[in-house]
């Protein structure tokens, strides 16, 4: 008969069966009554030894969750529920949507045939063969990005009664192994680097320098985000929406009053940089362009961006490594030099709009002198 007992700091009872094969099986009710528990637990064991169907075993547990909670479970395909979720999803950003879709895109092939069964067939093993089969060739944090994305999805089934148990909840994210550790340039690199980009690679990388932002907000700054009066860029952060007012350094305000684009307010400081990030909702393809552009510097290895056709999924034949140079290390970068130049830690995260919560309540209010003084502090390049 089935048993029932509680783990060490959960709420929730955990029904004991053995099924037809003669295993025994954990599994969570999902409930705090003891009583309704039982029934749940009963009811698992009926359903392991009577070796039912899909459809029958979901047949059971919704009559079941009629029974304890007067609601009905929703019968919807996990193709249909994950495109009704996406259709939810359309007022994130635009970046965010186009990963959410990658995400389903990859869970519904993986799935296969599959993909049009009820979203109650889908088990936890179900979805750690896709965390598995991804870690194959995908890094660690695409990887986890993935398993956050589908507890996003089965989450919402479970609130919406689609589901009872939520089969994301306790797979574990994918473990990062050998780490490459981002590092700054040093300013014989940075000259390497500068020596062979093109005329607006060469301004995206001095915005990078002497204000360190991301490379997707250098991207989308147009001139009326420059002051030139009072010698401020001000923009609004991508990633935390932060609003920032930056002095513009003597050789970033030297090198935009040479710009010949400044007709037009409303124009992008750099066009090509701007439509990629328009047209595409995210920086993947910026960062190619620069990863090229320090092959041409002699800073890493040139590889090949494009996807090839592998014998189980399409795209690279093996996870992607990681270098320790890209374009975030151009706002390490930012930061090593002022801190080098004895900048208090406090002015320098303000100035590069650093997101930490730590460092946030921190630090209190950096005025607008210290915030020169560190500009002022960024070496020629």
């Amino acid at each position: 008969m089935a048993f029932i007992f509680q783990r060490e700091r959960s709420k929730f009872w955990h029904a004991g069966f053995i099924d037809a094969q003669g295993r025994r099986r954990h599994r969570s009710t999902r409930s705090t009554k003891r009583s309704e528990a039982q029934k749940i637990a009963n009811a698992f064991e009926d359903a392991a030894n009577k070796q039912r169907t899909a459809r029958q075993v979901r047949d059971v547990i919704s009559e079941l969750h009629h029974e304890i909670t007067g609601e009905a479970l929703l019968s919807q395909s996990v193709r249909a529920f994950t495109e009704s979720w996406l259709g939810s999803k359309a007022t994130v950003g635009k970046a965010t949507l186009v990963f959410y879709k990658k995400t389903v895109s990859k869970f519904i092939k993986f799935l296969g045939t599959r993909a049009d069964c009820e979203m109650t067939a889908i088990t936890r093993e179900d979805v750690t063969a896709f965390r598995n089969h991804g870690a194959k060739t995908l890094s660690p944090q695409t990887v986890n990005h993935d398993v956050k994305c589908l507890r996003m999805i089965f989450r919402a089934a479970r609130e919406e009664k689609v589901i009872s148990e939520d089969p994301s909840e306790f797979v574990k994210t994918q473990k990062k192994s050998n780490t490459v550790l981002r590092r700054p340039f040093t300013i014989p690199e940075l000259q390497a680097v500068l020596s062979v980009a093109d005329e607006e690679w060469r301004s995206i990388i001095r915005f990078g320098i002497y204000t360190g932002q991301r490379l997707g907000d250098i991207a989308m700054l147009t001139w009326r985000n420059v002051d030139f009066v009072r010698e401020e860029i001000r923009l609004v952060t991508k990633k935390t929406n932060k609003t920032l007012i930056l002095p513009i350094a003597a050789p970033l305000l030297a090198h935009l009053a040479t710009s010949s684009s400044r007709t037009d307010p409303d124009g992008p400081i750099h066009p090509n940089a701007h439509s990629t990030v328009i047209r595409q909702g995210r920086t993947a393809n910026l960062s190619n362009q620069f990863a090229d552009i320090l092959a041409g510097a002699g800073l890493r290895e040139k590889k090949a961006h494009r996807k090839t056709s592998g014998a189980e999924v399409e795209g690279r034949s093996e996870s992607r490594t990681a270098s320790a140079l890209c374009f975030h290390s151009v706002r390490h970068t930012a930061v090593s030099l002022m801190k080098d130049a004895g900048i208090p830690e406090a002015v320098v995260m303000e100035l590069v709009g650093h997101d930490s919560k730590q460092m946030s309540a921190h630090y209190t209010h950096v005025g607008r002198e210290a915030m020169q003084k560190a500009a002022a502090s960024l070496p020629v390049l």
